[in-house]
């Protein structure tokens, strides 16, 4: 107990409101306080906590789903006794699992589908696609290529996914992650497919239901194609700005997201629209083509397969009737 009363003494002294004890002469009473007071300490984060759960809820159901892999991943790994190397074979019954819950998922919330699979090549490729307010719709696309093909594709995330606590082992078995453009080129060179969001967080916060494809300048993404010489191939979720929306466009947010580009606005959502991703035809590989060429051939396919699947602006109310439809037809 005087080892205690020492090693306290030695912190700041503090006066605890309402009392007359200093810390440093009645540690043990400062410390009764403090207890007493506990829900008083409490009170501000769990505001800050239900103010960012309103803020941000429709990021739960992507979250969950991503917390509810890395679970079950880490418990298969411990029960079936699987090797460290993910790609290794005794892991594919697993992911397919996985991926089957997922789909499952996918279709009771928004009836997912995919259209244009014929699109996809047999080898390496680039997948290009438009960033929704909270890209589900991309998720819910890599596991039904897997469950169809067999092949599970790299993907470009955000560097601040790689930070959040419990998912390393889920990012790793989901083949995501924040690569340089060599190691991507790297990726396309071995056979893969590589899906990448050119308008990222930007397009993801300033989006809205006119669905404008803001990409800026960015051309990092064609180069890397032109590296590995493989086709870029265009995708567009029709009615992804339906299920969920960005409402955060605002001065401060704004300008925070400017300094620090790592702000997602806060958002609303989780309507249980049609969702359909759209494959395109494949932008080839053309040495004769600039980085840029290719970035604006990339920006055009997007922007018509857009303009060929969304009506604009888009209709919660007829995202949702759009789900009692008996058949699909493209206009």
């Amino acid at each position: 107990m005087n080892r205690i009363l020492f090693c306290l003494s030695f912190i700041p002294k503090m006066t605890a409101e309402n009392t007359n004890y200093t810390l440093g002469q009645e540690p043990l009473a400062w410390l009764t306080c403090i207890l007493e007071d506990y829900p008083n300490y409490l009170a501000y984060p769990l505001i800050m906590s239900v103010i960012l759960i309103i803020l941000y809820y429709p990021f739960v159901l992507p979250f969950s789903g991503m917390y509810i892999g890395s679970a079950l991943y880490a418990i298969s790994k411990k029960i079936y006794n699987l090797p460290e190397d993910i790609t290794n074979e005794k892991w594919d019954k697993i992911k397919q699992r996985f991926a089957f819950l997922s789909d499952i998922a996918g279709k009771i919330l928004h009836g997912y589908e995919v259209c244009g699979i014929e699109n996809l090549p047999k080898g390496p490729a680039l997948l290009v696609y438009y960033h929704g307010s909270i890209p589900i719709d991309y998720y819910l696309f890599v596991l039904r290529i897997y469950r169809i093909t067999g092949r599970f594709p790299y993907s470009v995330i955000h560097k601040c996914m790689s930070l959040l606590p419990g998912l390393k082992l889920y990012i790793k078995i989901s083949r995501c992650g924040h690569p340089t453009r060599e190691e991507c080129v790297e990726i396309l060179k071995k056979g893969h497919l590589l899906g990448v969001a050119p308008g990222g967080l930007r397009e993801r916060n300033y989006g809205d239901k006119n669905y404008k494809v803001l990409w800026g300048k960015r051309k990092g993404f064609a180069q890397v194609a032109i590296d590995a010489k493989v086709p870029i191939i265009p995708l567009f979720t029709q009615n992804i700005q339906e299920a969920y929306r960005s409402y955060g466009n605002i001065a401060p947010m704004r300008w925070l997201y400017e300094r620090t580009r790592s702000i997602a606005f806060p958002t609303y959502g989780l309507f249980p629209v049609k969702l359909r991703t759209h494959i395109g035809q494949p932008i080839p590989y053309d040495p004769n083509l600039s980085a840029e060429e290719v970035a604006e051939k990339a920006k055009i396919a997007v922007e018509a397969l857009r303009d060929k699947h969304q009506k604009i602006p888009g209709s919660i109310l007829r995202a949702l009737w759009e789900r009692f439809e008996t058949h699909h037809k493209d206009e």
